[in-house]
């Protein structure tokens, strides 16, 4: 038998989907299906919008008709201020998918004699919902139901026979109330409502507004429990549902360039890894800008897609500028491959800025996304928390497995002080741009300070803008250090000179070398002929010797021969 045993299967909570864009996310599915859920802020944060947004979803989408119930706002007033957001709430109601009604509470009709009860109420919106099948209930604003009415014994029995007889019809609910005085509602509805309560807050700091969300309790049921940025714009609500830092993305071991063909040499000759973050920082002037620009169009280049938020220079100046080197971004804006998202960091608040490049991302679906610069956002945030922004972005962009590209101003020559928003240590890839001030001059130099997971070079480039684009020119050391500019071209026609001269010295030794060797190949050859002279002449004597030998020898046996008798 196995050690280890699987538990059984419990039944799960049901859940209703919001439709709303994020939330499902958040609470894993929707909110307690068949329950009352409680959703209270103060005045203006998104209540009755949230509530409406509920109904339409859930009437569109999941099949799930349901009725509004106000008792603020007119049935004429909720239509005209939700038909902005594409909402056609006549329509709706024609095809019986939406049931608005609006209950006038006078508070002089209420007579606390201790026979005040929601029976008519019960009746009204038990009619409502059986007339259109209702599967969703909202209640809008429950205080203005029980503005008249002070007694605290009455107001509570009323308030769990409400939520028992909600329960009994199997609606999903949603029950909006007003932030009270250290309380979540004015009428503790928290203690009542304790399946599921969504808290709505609209902050302004700094003259700055952020809407967030907050999900207090979600009981029998997993959920996020930070505080997550929603935005409300023409789509309507969008919460921006990043949970965690799971470090848990997958890594791509593809290659992209950065459009600067010597830049690509430095990392290995290939570029940046597909789903990396890069930082290019800077003083002011030293082309920060410009790198993401050639990173942008070698992007729409191969065909993809770019998301550019600029926070410092509108779209038409960027596009200008980018044409004096020599790139034309307005073809890919006109081929759908570049987006420009441009505004002052001061027009929303951080959260509000990571929700809206969230949104853009699933939007336009890019495959790198530039911020420049990320500096210009401490102005509406400390360097901590624009950390902590730029930390779930990376997170998030590489879950997606896109690049991302950060320009930064730096403040400071020293790089060791320099912290350039303390992003550096969280990219992959840092490029460090700095200013070189030599022989009346002031040029750039480029290195990288790191690159992880490649090879890369550890030099300091010149980093020259020009008619013809972005380069970064080879190290030239001189007796002094490294060169750039006209130092660097003085030095090289200096150089060239005494390569010209050590040339001609050079020909002048192999012509004094020929010569002699010219001579000694006479002497050896005078010699060669004058010792096959003097062979020859031995060679002679040898040879008559042996003939005088030969003769001799011929004429002894002939005279023998002769003596010799027959």
């Amino acid at each position: 038998m196995s050690t280890t045993q699987r538990k059984p299967s419990l039944p799960s909570l049901p859940k209703a989907p919001t439709g709303i864009t994020g939330l499902d996310e958040i609470t894993e599915g929707g909110l307690p299906k068949g329950r009352p859920t409680l959703i209270c802020g103060a005045a203006g944060s998104g209540k009755t919008l949230f509530s409406m947004e509920f109904l339409v979803h859930g009437a569109l989408k999941f099949n799930e008709p349901g009725v509004f119930m106000s008792f603020e706002e007119r049935t004429d007033e909720l239509t005209i201020n939700v038909a902005s957001l594409g909402f056609d709430l006549e329509r709706l109601q024609q095809e019986k998918l939406i049931k608005l009604d609006h209950v006038q509470v006078e508070r002089s009709e209420i007579e606390e004699t201790g026979e005040y009860d929601l029976d008519g109420l019960f009746i009204r919106l038990g009619y409502a919902i059986d007339s259109i099948r209702a599967k969703r209930v909202v209640l809008d604003t429950i205080e203005n139901l029980f503005s008249g009415l002070n007694n605290q014994g009455i107001l509570r029995a009323e308030l769990r026979r409400l939520f028992g007889w909600l329960k009994d019809k199997g609606v999903t609910t949603i029950i909006t109330g007003e932030k009270g005085e250290g309380t979540l509602t004015r009428q503790g509805l928290e203690e009542y409502v304790s399946d599921c309560v969504i808290l709505l807050d609209h902050r302004v700091s700094n003259k700055i507004s952020t809407r967030l969300l907050r999900i207090v309790k979600y009981r029998g049921s997993v959920h996020g429990t930070n505080e997550y940025p929603f935005l409300i714009d023409e789509e309507g609500i969008s919460v921006l549902p990043i949970t965690s830092l799971s470090l848990s993305h997958n890594v791509s071991t593809e290659r992209i360039s950065s459009g600067i063909p010597s830049l690509d040499k430095m990392l290995g000759g290939a570029g940046f890894f597909r789903g990396s973050s890069i930082l290019v920082s800077g003083t002011a002037g030293t082309g920060k800008t410009s790198v993401a620009g050639s990173f942008a169009n070698e992007i729409c280049q191969r065909g993809e897609r770019c998301l550019y938020f600029a926070f410092e220079e509108s779209p038409r100046q960027i596009i200008r500028n980018m044409n004096s080197v020599g790139m034309d971004l307005q073809s890919h804006i006109d081929k759908d491959l570049l987006w420009f998202h441009a505004s002052r960091p001061t027009l929303n608040g951080l959260e509000m800025h990571l929700l809206v490049i969230h949104k853009l991302v699933k939007e336009f679906k890019p495959s790198v996304v530039i911020l420049d610069p990320i500096t210009n956002l401490v102005t509406v945030g400390s360097a901590s928390e624009v950390k902590s922004l730029l930390i779930r972005l990376i997170d998030f962009l590489q879950e997606e497995q896109i690049t991302v590209m950060f320009t930064a101003l730096s403040f400071k020559e020293i790089i060791s002080e320099q912290t350039d928003e303390t992003v550096s240590s969280i990219v992959d890839s840092w490029l460090l741009i700095r200013e070189i001030e030599f022989n009346g001059e002031r040029n750039r130099g480029m290195h990288v300070m790191k690159s992880r997971g490649m090879k890369h070079s550890n030099q300091v480039r010149e980093f020259v803008i020009s008619d013809n684009g972005l380069n970064l020119v080879d190290v030239f050391v001189g007796p002094d250090g490294v060169l750039t500019g006209s130092a660097r071209e003085a030095q090289q026609l200096l150089e060239k000179a005494d390569y010209a001269l050590r040339d001609h010295a050079v020909t002048r030794k192999d012509r004094e070398i020929e010569r002699k060797r010219s001579v000694l190949e006479a002497k050896i050859t005078s010699l060669n002929e004058e010792f096959e002279s003097l062979q020859e002449e031995l060679n002679k004597t040898y040879i008559e010797e042996e003939l005088r030998k030969e003769v001799l020898e011929k004429n002894r046996q002939d005279i023998t021969r002769s003596r010799d008798p027959q």
